[in-house]
């Protein structure tokens, strides 16, 4: 049996031996699509986050590899000055972090601008959630050091004497 003749709304809607005009829709089938979607949402939103964040990552990885190589006769000239493998490492691994650390200040401004502008003409209030800034700047420079980390690795590694012969 169907609604109309299940709930009696097939005389009121004058539909014997006809297709419904209405549906029924439970709360519950609404929240549960609702809830999928939004977790389908999501998990796209944070695939291209991740396959940003990788991207970005390797772009990082790309020029301090770039750097570490054009910057070989310095290196060598530290080392052979007195600087520890540790000092080159760490020099390495903090201009990496401020790289990302600076890319990542970057987003965000362009980001809150971005928002506030649709916002406004969209007439719609920007709710931002400043913990969740804080961890995505937190996390770009974090993701910074470690792909900045094997051109370091790389830079402490080199001896002062091959480095200073260098062309």
């Amino acid at each position: 049996m169907d609604c109309a003749g299940r709930f009696g709304f097939g005389r009121r809607h004058r539909l014997i031996d006809k297709k419904d005009d209405f549906t029924i829709q439970n709360q519950a089938t609404l929240l549960a699509a609702e809830r999928e979607t939004t977790g389908s949402m999501t998990l796209l939103i944070g695939s291209v986050a991740a396959i940003s964040l990788l991207v970005g990552g390797i772009g990082i990885l790309a020029v301090m590899i770039m750097s570490v190589r054009e910057r070989t006769r310095k290196i060598g000239l530290r080392r052979a000055l007195g600087a520890l493998r540790r000092d080159i490492l760490i020099q390495f691994l903090i201009e990496s972090g401020m790289l990302a650390g600076f890319g990542g200040l970057l987003g965000i401004i362009i980001g809150l601008t971005l928002t506030e502008v649709v916002s406004a003409f969209d007439y719609w209030e920007a709710i931002i959630s400043w913990p969740a800034v804080a961890v995505a700047f937190l996390f770009a420079t974090g993701m910074g050091v470690v792909f900045g980390l094997y051109p370091a690795i790389l830079a402490a590694r080199l001896e002062p004497i091959q480095a200073l012969r260098f062309e």
